[in-house]
């Protein structure tokens, strides 16, 4: 397996190709340069975050509204989980010890394993949007093109005829399915520091359960579950979602450069700072794809440099509103199940 969360692009001097002058342009306008001050003060606001919302729960007990603070506890997991991403990625520490470690402890405070996600994460950053090679196009459950959906069995079949419509309530099961396949990596031999992730694993959901069992009736307790992973399921769905879900899907020996095959496959989403921080940066997907070391605070300013860049070499650089990159998103789900809607009833049996 990898041990690097993000494929390294090509060396910057790289025979003078066209990613490696991007790159100086990068490079001299000091965008690679980590901030320390940046990510202690985010550290320091999430974990309080974090702390203060189990001290909610404590404090109110026995009550329906220990339920908003589920809700609350939801979007602080997915500010802890995005804060792993970057520490994976290297954007808070240079050095790989920092980072694993980092990243390990915010791993285990929303029940991931660190060693999983990051060899999936790595292998869709090599090759993001293509088909046989990316990860997040696996058609588990959903598929993600009409060529996948011809091939589909089993469960795939039947959600993939209506999955457009099935995505956002299927997204209340991913917290889940983000356990589910932490703990199952843990089988596989070839993956490093297992033992390690085990361990934490079973101390995060021993101590999530005992806390929240301790604290509230059985009844509540489980609502309080499903509503804290339900949501926080929905939060990490949407966080994702708009970025490749709609962009051309490679397949085969689809193998442009590095610099067409990240950006052709990725989409921004326009906002301001409200939404750089619910989106934790990933709004500047293609900037992020590119440079997925660069902290996340100067992939704003990266933008402006990308954009015009791409604009010169006449290179389609996407960008959408949020709700856009939903509906382009859903629609690209839509048309991928076309082929299960107009099979014949006997292939179906």
């Amino acid at each position: 397996m990898t041990t690097d969360t993000a494929v390294r692009p090509p060396p910057s001097g790289a025979s003078g190709s066209d990613f490696a002058r991007l790159s100086r342009r990068i490079v001299d306008a000091g965008l690679l340069r980590r901030r320390p001050g940046y990510y202690a003060v985010r550290l320091t606001v999430v974990a309080a975050l974090y702390v203060g919302g189990w001290a909610a729960v404590a404090l109110i007990g026995d009550s329906w509204w220990t339920l908003a603070v589920a809700g609350f506890l939801a979007v602080v997991f997915g500010q802890v989980a995005l804060l792993a991403h970057d520490a994976a990625h290297r954007q808070v520490f240079r050095r790989r010890r920092g980072s694993e470690a980092s990243g390990r402890i915010a791993g285990v405070g929303v029940g991931m394993s660190y060693g999983w996600w990051q060899d999936k994460h790595t292998r869709h950053h090599a090759n993001p949007n293509h088909e046989e090679l990316d990860p997040d196009l696996n058609p588990d459950l959903l598929v993600w093109s009409q060529d996948q959906a011809r091939a589909a069995k089993g469960v795939a079949r039947v959600i993939g005829r209506w999955q457009a419509f099935l995505f956002f309530p299927l997204l209340t099961l991913e917290g889940f399915n983000l356990h589910v396949s932490s703990v199952k990596a843990l089988a596989d031999r070839s993956l490093k520091h297992r033992m390690l992730d085990g361990v934490l694993l079973f101390a995060h959901f021993t101590l999530y359960l005992a806390v929240v069992f301790w604290l509230l009736p059985p009844g509540m307790a489980i609502a309080f579950l499903a509503v804290n992973q339900g949501l926080f399921g929905v939060y990490l769905g949407s966080l994702f979602a708009p970025n490749h879900k709609g962009m051309p899907i490679l397949t085969g020996g689809d193998r442009p450069d590095f610099l067409r095959r990240q950006v052709l496959t990725s989409r921004n989403v326009r906002g301001g700072w409200l939404t750089d921080i619910a989106l934790g940066g990933l709004n500047h997907q293609i900037e992020h794809h590119l440079f997925p070391s660069m902290p996340s605070p100067n992939l704003r300013k990266a933008r402006t440099i990308v954009r015009r860049y791409c604009e010169d070499l006449g290179l389609a650089y996407t960008e959408t509103g949020l709700i856009t990159s939903y509906r382009l998103a859903l629609a690209s789900l839509h048309q991928a199940g076309a082929p299960l809607r107009h099979a014949p009833a006997k292939e179906d049996s």
